[in-house]
């Protein structure tokens, strides 16, 4: 990770960039900078803990966080001040799947052999490492890998045929 000095260099070379970019985003260059500021210091809080190893990168990747939250932050703000604190009960959306949908999906997955199906639905479902699977089916990682990449591969053909 830089030294302090190295990162505040880094900083003053890409601040142009940065401010245009969060601009960009943002639609807003006063919100930009303070987006801007708030990366760098959010930045310095992990510079000093060697977390990163490319810092310009890295406070990239912090504006633009900064300034999706930022986003989301308005419109959350504008859906209060159209519907109120309790908001439009008609607004509120169900993420999870439709019933009918769910049940075709465990039916589609039943097509797999078992071991695949059950690394697929660890991984991606789960949010299981391949670590994890692979000591529940008593296997190497890499096999436990094979085992997903191959279910996700069947599962793209699938959707692409149709089936």
């Amino acid at each position: 990770m830089p030294e302090s000095k190295a990162a505040l260099r880094v900083y003053e070379e890409q601040h142009e960039q940065l401010m245009l970019f969060a601009a960009r985003l943002l639609g807003d260059p006063v919100l930009a900078e303070d987006i801007v500021h708030d990366a760098w210091i959010k930045t310095c809080e992990h510079a000093s803990l060697n977390e990163v190893h490319d810092f310009g990168a890295y406070l990239r990747l912090v504006v633009r966080n900064l300034a999706i939250d930022a986003i989301r932050r308005r419109h959350r703000s504008a859906i209060v001040a159209k519907y109120g604190l309790d908001g439009n009960a008609e607004m509120t959306v169900d993420p999870s799947p439709l019933a009918d949908a769910t049940l075709i999906g465990r039916e589609e997955l039943a097509r797999f052999p078992e071991r695949q199906r059950i690394a697929v639905e660890m991984h991606r479902l789960g949010n299981y490492k391949l670590r994890e699977i692979a000591d529940r089916f008593g296997v190497s990682v890499a096999y436990a890998q094979e085992l997903v990449a191959k279910g996700m591969a069947q599962c793209a053909r699938y959707v692409k045929d149709g089936q």
